[in-house]
């Protein structure tokens, strides 16, 4: 299995719902074997992502990687297969979309309202656990920030 050392893209683009990650020299490297392969931009450099279904969309981009006189041929779908690509990709996903999600005013109060009945619940668990344990300076310090 192939590990990824270095994963940062040189270039990112936002265009609708498509992310393209644009890949140079010293920004990505891959380990097969203990050895440390970098990426050479000689046939793909760039992976798509659909930002809406969280896709890669380019799964026969070639990416080739270089160690001296060898050279490791890889299309994107077999990278994401026989290494840790997508986690290294996951987190470049995370640092760069934005995602806004509108969320209506009725559920934000309600969410409010359902907080603070159960903050009340779990205040009076903690008086009958006060209660409960005999704990005379729990129990006044809780009574008293009722009043």
């Amino acid at each position: 299995m192939l590990s990824v050392q270095r994963m940062t893209p040189f270039f990112t683009s936002q265009e609708d719902f498509r992310l393209r990650l644009v890949f140079a020299y010293q920004y990505f490297s891959i380990i097969k074997g203990g050895e440390v392969y970098q990426f050479v931009p000689s046939e793909g450099k760039e992976i798509v992502v659909n930002v809406k279904s969280l896709q890669v969309e380019n799964l026969g981009e070639v990416f080739v990687f270089q160690r001296g006189s060898k050279f490791i041929r890889l299309p994107l779908y077999q990278l994401l297969l026989i290494s840790d690509l997508h986690l290294h990709l996951s987190t470049i996903l995370e640092g760069t979309l934005k995602l806004k999600i509108e969320v209506p005013e009725v559920v934000i109060e309600e969410a409010g309202y359902l907080i603070e009945e159960l903050e009340a619940e779990y205040y009076d668990r903690m008086i009958d656990y006060a209660l409960e344990t005999k704990n005379r300076s729990l129990f006044i310090q809780l009574t008293e920030g009722m009043l």
